[in-house]
């Protein structure tokens, strides 16, 4: 395979992305999205209806960044302690040894999430946001490269419990993955069958590779005019009024990051309006609490924002 240290930032991210691919059809925007929340140390949150590739998505990206990773089937009997590790008393030492769980791992894929109980689901808050644990009074640290890729099933499924605004705000995004399109779904069942493809996926960027695709992120220029542009949407999300509760500053901070993310992405080192209109429906659906008369309506979050983007002039570049 060619040296993927002599590639450009781009083609680096082009080969990733590709690599996917060969196991989740169709979804190249999703892909990237995903790559990007990475880039930008984020987590993401898959949402939709069984059986789409969901876990197929995020088992291929884990498997395709050179990385450790784990998977934890979530399920209402699951306790914090099987997530985060135990200690357990050491009759010779006579002293607690703590053995870490499979939280300890590059990447997290916490497969349905919200079929376990609000208290089990709390256990990540800490490692999601502070990427550190603190047991029994000890901190342990996580990975630098610590990403959760968590999916879960609408909430009207049985067996489910909604994730708390504490949690969801933790989330840099929410995506769908959707129906494959007829051509990409008879691709599907043509193929080779995606267990045997993910078993070929070749694991492409090591540790160097990702502290540098991680920098380049920080170094990505945004122009004083499009920060203003992000943070108007942002103030249009607190004074709607459908909207009970708007986006927080956590929200307006990985607004920014995960722009500058998809920046690199496409091989820029500076931001441009549509990095961020594409990103409004992932980066806020999930953070809004809407006003009670609406929460039932089909699609209201993606009405409203659509009404919120339209209300902002998307900046012009000179």
């Amino acid at each position: 395979m060619e040296n993927i240290k002599q590639l450009s930032n781009k083609n680096k991210i082009d080969l990733l992305i590709n690599e996917i691919e060969t196991v989740i059809i169709g979804k190249r925007d999703t892909i990237k999205l995903t790559v990007a929340a990475f880039l930008a140390d984020g987590h993401i949150l898959f949402e939709d209806i069984p059986g789409v590739g969901k876990t197929m998505l995020v088992k291929t990206f884990a498997k395709a960044v050179q990385a450790a990773y784990t998977r934890i089937q979530f399920t209402p009997d699951l306790l914090p302690s099987d997530i985060l590790g135990v200690s357990i008393f050491n009759d010779q030492q006579q002293q607690f040894d703590f053995h870490p769980g499979p939280i300890f791992t590059d990447i997290l894929i916490a497969d349905e999430i919200n079929r376990t109980t609000p208290r089990s689901q709390a256990a990540l808050l800490e490692a999601m946001s502070e990427k550190q644990l603190t047991i029994d009074g000890k901190t342990y640290p996580l990975s630098p490269n610590f990403f959760v890729l968590a999916t879960q099933n609408p909430f009207d499924y049985e067996g489910t419990y909604p994730l708390p605004e504490a949690q969801l705000d933790r989330f840099l995004l929410n995506l769908k993955i959707g129906y494959p399109t007829f051509e990409e779904e008879k691709e599907l069942l043509t193929k080779e069958n995606r267990q045997a493809r993910l078993a070929k996926v070749h694991p492409l960027l090591e540790k160097t590779e990702i502290r540098a695709l991680k920098r380049a992120v920080t170094e990505v220029y945004v122009s004083p005019v499009l920060i203003d542009y992000a943070l108007t949407l942002v103030h249009k999300t607190r004074t709607h009024p459908k909207i009970k509760l708007g986006i927080s500053p956590r929200g307006s901070m990985a607004f920014l990051q995960v722009a500058k993310a998809l920046a690199v992405t496409e091989g820029r080192d500076y931001c441009l309006p549509d990095d961020f209109v594409k990103l409004i429906l992932p980066v806020f659906g999930h953070r809004l609490i809407l006003a009670n008369n609406y929460k039932q309506q089909p699609n209201a979050i993606e009405k409203i924002l659509a009404d919120v983007q339209a209300s902002v002039p998307i900046p012009v570049r000179d």
